[in-house]
């Protein structure tokens, strides 16, 4: 059967090992809401099944896919998980840890919840644990883990590191899924909580009328206080120009 780019990676590197591990995650450089992570495993066996094949032959980074495509891939995604093809889990680091670990630290955080979420119900694999000394990554390990952007330090298990690995890895695509679509919902139930910001819309991330709320409204208890400075500075002559206007 034909693999598409995304595809042929992940059974390149699944000729070498039993199980890959995909992280991504979603809400890093927003204002507001947390840092969500999403790990998606998939088996040495995963590219015999013609199902997985065509299920996943439309999978792409999350920021390429509008709103409508990622819950539409993540019903296909989470259709392999209940098929026994797959398995994902997420992870997240609350705005309080953000502010406490800084986002870095907060999105190792989330990222390691999830691939032990997966962990704790694996049956035939556990992570590589990383060494005190030595590679990051191990070619002779039965299970890789694979995350987008660079190296995560500190980290508790082995891994590598992909540059924009959500656009060249199925494993990360799916788990950028799965981290985009939890945090949305996320932000959406917010929404609701705190009216005035607009959160449904643009989901916490810096959008002019989003600026323009915390002006107006100050910051809610689901923004993170650190990203905001350089906007709140303007809120004295911001407020002083409405009042005029």
């Amino acid at each position: 059967m034909t693999l598409n780019a995304l595809q042929q990676h992940d059974a390149d590197l699944l000729a070498g090992c039993e199980y890959l591990i995909g992280i991504d995650e979603a809400g890093r450089g927003a204002l507001a809401g947390p840092v969500v992570a999403g790990a998606c495993v998939l088996g040495s066996s995963f590219f015999q099944s013609l199902e997985a094949v065509a299920l996943s032959a439309a999978v792409n980074d999350s920021k390429q896919l509008s709103a409508v495509a990622r819950e539409t891939y993540l019903k296909q995604i989470e259709s392999l998980q209940e098929a026994g093809i797959l398995d994902f889990a997420v992870g997240a680091g609350s705005v309080q840890e953000i502010a406490e670990y800084n986002i870095l630290g907060a999105t190792r955080l989330a990222m390691r919840r999830a691939v032990e979420a997966l962990a704790a119900r694996a049956r035939s694999w556990v992570l590589p644990e990383a060494a005190s000394s030595g590679s990051l990554f191990e070619e002779d390990s039965g299970v890789k883990l694979i995350v987008d952007g660079r190296p995560l330090k500190p980290f508790p298990y082995v891994h590598q590191g992909i540059i924009k690995g959500d656009s060249q890895s199925l494993a990360i695509a799916m788990g950028s899924i799965v981290a985009k679509v939890t945090r949305d919902r996320v932000l959406t139930k917010l929404d609701s909580k705190y009216p005035d910001y607009g959160f449904g819309g643009h989901k916490g991330y810096a959008t002019q009328s989003h600026r323009r709320a915390i002006l107006s409204c100050g910051a809610s208890p689901v923004h993170r206080e650190l990203f905001l400075r350089k906007i709140l500075s303007q809120q004295d002559c911001f407020l002083g120009f409405a009042s005029n206007s």
